[in-house]
């Protein structure tokens, strides 16, 4: 028998709805009803690729004396995070808070008026590891709740008095300048793992965010010391098991400190964020490894998370069917000796074993081995490497392939837009432009409201119930800035500035703080509220970035006002935690340098101006904006009153409310677009 989430868009919650646990999704309905009934609420937070979280809904939601126990004493609530940012990060909040640490699945008891009082995450079916069985946790809390009221009264009181007294140093006044952004790198040289590539040690996360910022570094200040990081660990990354040597695209993170085994789940804002680098990082070396892994990642966007509608998909799942009815993480994508000698032959898979470095033992779970390129394969015969990567590709692609979670995320497509709109005009891949076009024209449609208020997420074309939050549009205002400048469409600019007034005027607080929910959005225990950066760049540095750039656009003093408040943080931030804001340094690294405001004039046609525009997109200047099309154009308010230069295309370049004089020469565009040169 179904419950209530049945009718649920999510596919983690879909997930749920035959389970035996009478769920409810995240509503006043459902904490009215353990008012109604005198009974905590059970709330069990998840998303559709997390392996632990199928893990115990197999032991635990699909078990039915477990099930029994649960409706008996509980209301149940199922919260997809990726839909409800704004719930699982309150609520993470409190549990990290209390016990230290944090993850998924997240397990909170709270109170019919939604105060926390009990955490944990994963519970087994019985004791282990030292930790209770879930069974013994729902009688512990059911006998709190029954014979200690009071007591649990008043530690909810507690948590919720704590997390509303958490308010965020933002740095007081003032931007980041040199002096920060100098601190910042030498917190990133002190964590980095020059052996490996990467910061920190296991598990090993991509850091794309901090790679931006390494980028932009360079390219405003030529520190030789910055670009060597960015590429080596783009190299190390992309040699490693973290990235699918066959398929292209990259996992979520390392299990160990040298990128070979992955967690094996592919998101799409990991791979917008990564395509996005190496495309960068190949504007700035030109290097083969960067633009191949930049095509291959966008590649795989497109083949694999594309949804019938245009837009992209959130997630393919780490787990799958091992081919004996096992649902195991990584059966599609390791390989034993025997399986290369099934597919290839003797001759080719004892090369196949050598090349990507797969040994008897295995480097992965009983025997297999992940992909990786290691470092001392040797030169092989293209040609030859080419026909066994194929063959390995079609044979993989009989197995039984991961789940995917088909929920269009506004923030996450935003990313990618970005992503695929500069990789396609950098390496010359008009079709990846059209993608992006595509999720975008979705986006407009499906997501935007006549107002311009977003929805967070939809499926199968139809939107779904949740707001947009802070990083929803700012992601999606980046995606829309990314298409203006490739394009040479102004409608792109004009949405972004929908978009960002709304931050500007539902998501903004005291001083330029910033807000992750609008100012009219459901109250919950807590406003969150988090700058920093981890999987993605936070809803607060995305929005800095997005408004420079439309300043930069536009010459709006509000917007720009708006950037360098929110901008304090990374002030405040970026010497001590570096790691943790790395869009915001990049950001930064933008303001430092301007950014430089570049207008080409011409007709679409004509060659030189062709020439012109290909060299504007080429410059590495940090966080530089582009307007391209006929002088005097209405497309761009950077296009007004830039006339041609004796009948010839020509570039304008102004920055710090200073211009250049115009020029019609590539190369004398070039040095003007360079900083660090």
């Amino acid at each position: 028998m179904a419950n209530r989430l049945a009718h649920e868009t999510s596919p983690y919650l879909l997930q749920h709805a035959d389970n035996p646990v009478d769920w409810w999704p995240w509503s006043a309905e459902a904490f009215e009803e353990a008012r109604r009934r005198d009974v905590p609420v059970l709330l069990s937070v998840g998303y559709s690729s997390c392996h632990w979280c199928h893990v115990m809904a197999h032991e635990s939601f699909e078990d039915d004396a477990t099930a029994a126990l649960v409706n008996e004493h509980f209301v149940a609530v199922k919260v997809d995070r990726e839909e409800r940012p704004d719930v699982d990060a309150v609520y993470m909040e409190a549990v990290q808070a209390a016990t230290g640490q944090g993850g998924w699945p997240m397990t909170v008891f709270l109170t019919p008026d939604a105060a926390p009082f009990y955490f944990g995450t994963y519970f087994p079916p019985e004791p282990r590891h030292g930790m209770p069985s879930f069974a013994d946790v729902l009688e512990g809390v059911r006998g709190a709740w029954a014979d200690r009221r009071d007591e649990v009264g008043e530690v909810a009181d507690r948590i919720v008095k704590d997390l509303a007294g958490r308010s965020l140093a933002y740095g007081g006044d003032g931007v980041p300048g040199q002096e920060e952004l100098a601190q910042a790198l030498l917190g990133l040289v002190r964590e980095y793992d020059a052996t490996r590539g990467g910061f920190g040690g296991a598990p090993k996360f991509p850091p794309s965010m901090a790679l931006e910022f390494l980028l932009r570094h360079h390219a405003r200040t030529g520190s030789e010391g910055a670009l060597q990081m960015a590429a080596d660990t783009c190299e190390a990354m992309a040699r490693g098991g973290i990235y699918d040597q066959l398929g292209g695209g990259f996992a979520r993170y390392a299990v160990d400190r040298a990128w070979v085994v992955p967690h094996f789940e592919k998101m799409l804002y990991d791979n917008a964020l990564l395509c996005r680098v190496y495309a960068h990082l190949w504007r700035a070396t030109g290097s083969d490894l960067a633009r191949r892994v930049a095509l291959e990642t966008a590649d795989f966007m497109v083949r694999e998370l594309r949804t019938p509608e245009g837009g992209f998909a959130s997630a393919l799942d780490a787990d799958s069917d091992d081919g004996t009815g096992k649902h195991v993480e990584g059966a599609y994508y390791a390989w034993t000796p025997e399986q290369l000698t099934a597919v290839l032959g003797e001759e080719d898979a004892a090369l196949a074993a050598t090349y990507y470095g797969v040994t008897e033992d295995g480097t992965f779970e009983h025997g297999s081995s992940v992909l990786q390129l290691p470092q001392d394969a040797g030169v092989a015969d293209a040609d030859r490497i080419a026909s066994i990567a194929a063959r390995l590709l079609a044979a993989r692609e009989e197995r039984e392939r991961p789940g995917r979670d088909d929920k269009v995320v506004a923030a996450w497509n935003g990313l990618a837009i970005a992503a695929l709109a500069e990789t396609g005009a950098l390496l010359g891949r008009p079709d990846l432009v059209e993608r992006a076009t595509e999720a975008a024209d979705l986006l407009v449609r499906v997501h935007m409201d006549e107002t311009a208020r977003l929805t967070r997420t939809s499926k199968d074309g139809r939107a779904g119930t949740n707001d947009g939050v802070l990083e929803d549009y700012a992601d999606v205002a980046e995606g829309f800035l990314a298409l203006a400048a490739v394009t040479g469409e102004g409608a792109w600019l004009d949405f972004a500035g929908f978009l960002l007034d709304l931050v500007i005027d539902r998501f903004t607080g005291e001083g330029g703080a910033l807000y992750d929910t609008a100012h009219d959005a459901e109250a919950l225990i807590r406003r969150p509220q988090d700058p920093t950066d981890n999987a993605a760049p936070s809803g607060w540095t995305a929005a800095a970035g997005a408004l420079l750039s439309y300043a930069a656009h536009t010459g709006s003093e509000a917007h720009r006002t708006a950037a360098e408040g929110a901008l304090g943080v990374v002030k405040a931030l970026g010497p001590r935690a570096p790691r943790f804001i790395g869009w915001g340094l990049a950001v930064a690294e933008a303001l430092l340098d301007g950014p430089r405001e570049i207008a080409v004039v011409g007709a679409p046609a004509d060659e030189a101006f062709q020439e012109l525009c290909r060299t504007a997109l080429l410059a590495t200047a940090p966080g530089a904006v582009l307007a391209t099309g006929a002088p005097d154009s209405e497309e761009f308010p950077l296009l007004k009153d830039r006339p041609l230069v004796g009948g010839a295309a020509a570039a304008y370049v102004c920055r710090h409310f200073v211009c250049d004089a115009p020029v019609t020469d590539p190369a004398e565009l070039a040095g003007k677009l360079n900083p660090a040169r």
